[in-house]
């Protein structure tokens, strides 16, 4: 089983790299940057996999690039949670 066929094991999988991210030094700027590739990266190679990430790619796909980044940013928020 991926961490992607379960909304909250792919909220914790994402917490977990942001923590050790930040641990690293990582500025606030490059995670929402990193955060908009991963985006685009699922967008185009992943099925999703649960109602929330159909949402999210939904979404994503009808966003532009400005738009996308404040959906990475607030994913950002959510997992810091």
């Amino acid at each position: 089983m991926s961490v992607l066929d379960n909304w909250k094991e792919w909220q914790d999988f994402l917490g977990d790299r942001l923590q050790n991210a930040q641990s690293q030094g990582m500025s606030e700027g490059a995670i929402g940057s990193l955060a908009h590739q991963i985006g685009d990266y699922l967008s185009q190679n992943v099925d999703p996999k649960n109602e929330q990430q159909r949402v999210l790619s939904d979404m994503w796909s009808v966003a532009n690039d400005q738009e996308q980044q404040a959906i990475a940013n607030v994913m950002v928020k959510l997992v810091k949670q």
